[in-house]
């Protein structure tokens, strides 16, 4: 990480980060009685250490289970015709190029009774996946269920052997220089441990000698083979499950207007569970990003999985943000009489309690000014979330009024409502309470704006509610969790996070 330099005037070295720094402390590497260049730079690395570790917080973590990653990864063997690639091993080629010596004589002798060598069938058997000691790799065993035949002149038949064996893979963190963190096979193997071979039909005494002189001599060559022809398909296997979850991962998430992208700030391995930490930022209509949330204050716990294959948990102030883009600041101008004509009695009552002269003011174009001052805001507890809204609310007397008869200020509260709709995560509004209401201006007399509650609150219910709750309605598309397999999701709350995780698996 670079860090930016600057100079005091009438110094003559650079400066690290005056800006972090009380106004009378500076660090230069210019010597000087209170701190030496040492002092300087252990200052600046340790600074630079905070921000690090500052900017490194995500805004988003997806996790996936050892479910998931055995289902892709094997959905990835497929594509790289793994089991063809069994099929071909050179089994006889192999074993003719064994080194001279004592198996060579063994090879000699055995050749000379062997048409052809070849597998037959083969099949790969699920997925193992789990940690490693220290926990921080991941360890992929992949079982390998093969049939191999030879056809010697000394019987008709082919003589048929079973062989089973394994493939293992570490998976690691690679975190090099000048290149993005990412996730690899760091190793790949098989093990003679691991491998068995048994006769599947019964032979007469002069084949069975012969059947055990091939066996003796796949024994040490099959592991080689799988590691020679196998392993760089598993790699490559890994490399394109890898890239396309992070496609996954990265797919922008429309909105209206614009859109949420979600980008890899690092993958992390815990356990069996791979930990993709994402940051995130919203596009405008014109794909530009108006806002970045790489360096998002707080940190997400993140805990366990447990039994679940998949979990995203997602920063509130992110949530805030979609919603901030859906519900932008904005102005609402209702005739009363004429769209609500109930409230708009209603209203005229409650005036004329404390001043009738002023509701008497009140004609058929009476209007309604409703200005939310800056977008919802979604405070999440443990419990419940809840929406907070600040709103001007102004009355006046006909639609060609210049002043209003009185100005409220209002501090309104609504039910946070987070379900699915298909694929799609949706947010309602439900109810709303004016918890606060103030008087900012009024052009009649000074009154006590609670004995306005009422109506404003049903006001707000009936004008401000309905048409946030239509903006809402459309959701967000939640393509990632589809793309995994999980077109269904559930949601619950942290205090300061959102979690999705599969409605079934």
């Amino acid at each position: 990480m670079s860090l930016p330099s600057a100079s005091l005037p009438g110094s003559q070295g650079p400066l690290c980060l005056p800006q972090v720094l009380p106004p009378t402390t500076y660090c230069s590497t210019k010597p000087r009685k209170m701190a030496g260049p040492w002092a300087c730079a252990l200052l600046c690395g340790l600074l630079a250490a905070t921000l690090v570790e500052a900017t490194l917080s995500p805004t988003a973590v997806l996790s996936l289970g050892p479910e998931v990653i055995r289902e892709r990864l094997t959905q990835e063997l497929e594509k790289h015709n793994a089991t063809v690639i069994l099929q071909q091993l050179p089994l006889l080629s192999t074993m003719q190029n064994q080194p001279a010596g004592l198996l060579g004589s063994l090879v000699n002798s055995v050749m000379s009774y062997i048409v052809w060598l070849k597998v037959t069938s083969a099949n790969i058997r699920q997925l193992q996946v789990y940690p490693s000691e220290d926990y921080q790799e991941l360890m992929v065993t992949i079982p390998l269920d093969m049939v191999a035949g030879f056809n010697t002149p000394l019987i008709k038949t082919i003589v048929q052997m079973h062989m089973e064996t394994e493939a293992q893979a570490v998976i690691q963190v690679q975190a090099s220089k000048g290149t993005p963190t990412r996730l690899i096979v760091s190793d790949c193997s098989s093990s003679h441990r691991s491998l068995r071979i048994s006769l599947l039909n019964k032979l007469s005494f002069l084949v069975n000698p012969l059947a055990k002189k091939v066996t003796d001599l796949l024994m040490p060559a099959l592991p080689d083979m799988v590691r020679e022809e196998l392993c760089p398909v598993i790699e490559a296997a890994f490399d394109d499950m890898y890239a396309d979850l992070l496609r996954l991962v990265t797919a922008p998430v429309a909105l209206n207007p614009g859109s949420l992208q979600f980008d890899l700030l690092s993958p992390a391995i815990d356990g069996d569970v791979i930990q993709f930490n994402l940051v995130a930022s919203l596009v405008n209509s014109e794909g530009k990003v108006s806002k970045w949330f790489n360096g998002s204050a707080g940190f997400l716990t993140v805990p366990t999985l447990d039994s679940i294959p998949v979990r995203l948990i997602v920063k509130y102030d992110l949530v805030n943000a979609a919603v901030a883009s859906l519900l932008p600041p904005e102005e609402f101008l209702v005739l009363l009489d004429y769209v609500l004509p109930k409230l708009a009695r209603q209203l005229k009552s409650s005036i004329s309690a404390f001043n009738a002269k002023a509701a008497s003011q009140l004609e058929a174009t009476q209007m309604v000014k409703i200005r939310t001052q800056k977008s919802p805001e979604i405070l999440l507890s443990q419990d419940e979330a809840r929406v907070a809204q600040v709103i001007q609310l102004e009355v006046f007397a006909t639609e060609k009024a210049h002043h209003p008869l009185f100005t409220l200020g209002i501090e309104a509260f609504s039910e946070a409502l987070f379900y699915n709709s298909g694929d799609r995560f949706v947010l309602s509004f439900k109810g709303i309470s004016s918890d606060r209401i103030h008087l900012m201006n009024s052009g009649i007399q000074l009154f006590n704006p609670e004995l306005l509650k009422d109506v404003v609150t049903d006001i707000l219910a009936a004008v401000l509610l309905p048409t946030q709750n239509g903006k809402l309605r459309p959701g967000l598309t939640m393509s990632m969790m589809k793309a995994l397999g999980f077109p269904e999701v559930v949601w619950s709350l942290t205090k300061n996070a959102l979690v999705v995780t599969p409605v079934s698996w």
